[in-house]
C-alpha cells in the first residue's frame, strides 16, 4: 500500500494550497456577482426601453407603471426591484442611455444603486459616462461616488496650471495632468481660527485618509516634514507622496497665501534634491505641486514657463469658516513690518 505522509493543519504546503483555493473561490464569486449585475442592469434597461416604446406607441400614461409594478411583483414575489419607483428609474435609465452598447461597456459594469445616483445628480451624458468609468476603474462605493459628484470632480480634474506637457514624456504628461485637481477640497478639516502652514500640514496628516481620497487613487503617503540633507544643511518637505501609476515621487509644498512666483524656485530645489537623493533608477521624474490658497493664472504660467522640472500650481478650498481666518498677503506683510519695527525699537533701547 502507498504510504501517506502525515498532514497537520499547520503544514506549510497545505496552508499554501488552502490560500490558493480561497483566492480562486473569491475570484469566481466576484466574477459571478459581476455577471449577475450586468445581466440584471441590462434587463432593467430593456424593461425601461419597453415601457418607453409602449407609452409612445400606445399613448399609455404614468399609471401604467403602477399597474405593471403590481403585476410583476405578484408574478415574481421573491424578486426585488419592481416597485413603481424602480420602474421609473428603469425608464429614466433607458432615456439616458439610448445605445445598448454604451450600457454594456459602462453602466452595466457598476451596481444599480450607482446608476441611480448618476441619474439623480447628473443631466449631462458625458459626465454620467465619465463618472461611471471612474467608479468602475477605482472601485468607488456609492457614498464615494456621491462625494466625488458633489465636489465637482469632473470639473476639477486637470484644472491645475502645469508645465507637464513640456517637461514629461507625452504618455506620463497626459496622466499627470488629469491627476492634478484644482481646487482641492479640504472640507473635512477642523482647524483653529488662526491657522498657519504647519498647522494646516498637521491637520492634513491627521486626516490623511480623507486627504488621500481627495488626491485620488494611486497616491501613497511617504511622510511629512521629510528631511533632506544637502551640503550639510537640512531641508524639510511639507508632504511627500509616491504615485503608484506614475511611478514617481510627488512633492507638495503647502501655502496659506496666494501663489507667488518665488515658490517655484523652492519647489524646483526640492524636486532636484528628491531626484538625486530618493529617486530609484526605475522611477520617473519627480513631480511637484505648489498648493496655495489662490492663484493668478497669468502669474502662475509665467512662473512655470522656464522651469524645467515637472511642476503644478493648484489651490486648496477650505471650509468657509476657515477661509475667513486665513491671513491675506497684505496682513502678512503688515505683521512682518510690525515685527521688524519692534525689533529695531528693542535694539535702540
Amino acid at each position: 500500500m502507498p504510504k501517506h505522509s502525515s498532514l497537520s493543519p499547520g503544514d506549510k504546503q497545505y496552508s499554501a494550497f488552502l490560500q490558493d483555493l480561497k483566492a480562486r473561490i473569491r475570484t469566481a464569486q466576484v466574477r459571478a456577482a459581476i455577471a449577475v449585475n450586468q445581466e440584471l442592469i441590462l434587463l432593467y434597461w430593456q424593461i425601461g426601453q419597453d415601457i418607453l416604446t409602449r407609452q409612445q406607441a400606445e399613448g399609455w400614461g404614468a399609471k401604467v407603471i403602477d399597474r405593471l409594478s403590481q403585476d410583476l411583483q405578484r408574478e415574481f414575489p421573491d424578486m426585488k426591484g419592481f416597485s413603481p419607483r424602480n420602474l421609473k428609474y428603469m425608464r429614466a435609465f433607458a432615456q439616458a442611455y439610448p445605445d445598448e452598447q454604451i450600457v454594456q461597456r459602462s453602466a452595466a459594469q457598476i451596481p444599480w444603486r450607482h446608476n441611480q445616483v448618476l441619474l439623480d445628480k447628473l443631466k449631462d451624458p458625458e459626465q454620467r459616462l465619465w463618472y461611471a468609468q471612474q467608479s468602475l476603474e477605482h472601485g468607488w462605493s456609492r457614498n464615494v461616488l456621491v462625494l466625488q459628484i458633489e465636489s465637482g470632480l469632473f470639473q476639477r480634474q486637470g484644472g491645475a496650471i502645469t508645465n507637464f506637457e513640456r517637461t514629461l514624456p507625452s504618455t506620463q504628461s497626459d496622466i499627470a495632468q488629469q491627476l492634478i485637481k484644482d481646487p482641492y477640497h479640504l472640507d473635512f478639516l477642523t482647524v483653529s481660527q488662526s491657522v498657519q502652514e504647519r498647522e494646516l500640514e498637521n491637520a492634513l496628516v491627521e486626516h490623511i485618509r480623507e486627504f488621500l481620497l481627495e488626491l485620488g487613487v494611486g497616491f501613497a503617503f511617504v511622510g511629512n516634514q521629510h528631511r533632506l540633507e544637502v551640503s550639510g544643511n537640512e531641508y524639510f518637505i511639507d508632504l511627500l507622496f509616491y504615485h503608484l501609476k506614475l511611478r514617481c515621487f510627488v512633492v507638495i509644498d503647502l501655502k496659506v497665501t496666494e501663489f507667488r512666483p518665488e515658490y517655484t524656485g523652492k519647489m524646483n530645489f526640492y524636486i532636484a534634491a528628491v531626484d538625486d537623493l530618493l529617486r530609484h533608477p526605475d522611477d520617473n521624474p519627480t513631480i511637484g505641486i505648489v498648493l496655495c490658497r489662490s492663484k493668478d493664472k497669468t502669474i502662475a504660467e509665467y512662473a512655470l514657463r522656464n522651469i524645467n522640472t515637472p511642476m503644478a500650481v493648484a489651490t486648496h478650498q477650505m471650509p468657509e469658516r476657515l477661509q475667513k481666518s486665513l491671513p491675506t498677503i497684505e496682513q502678512l506683510e503688515t505683521e512682518i513690518e510690525v515685527a521688524l519695527s519692534e525689533l529695531e525699537d528693542q535694539e535702540n533701547e
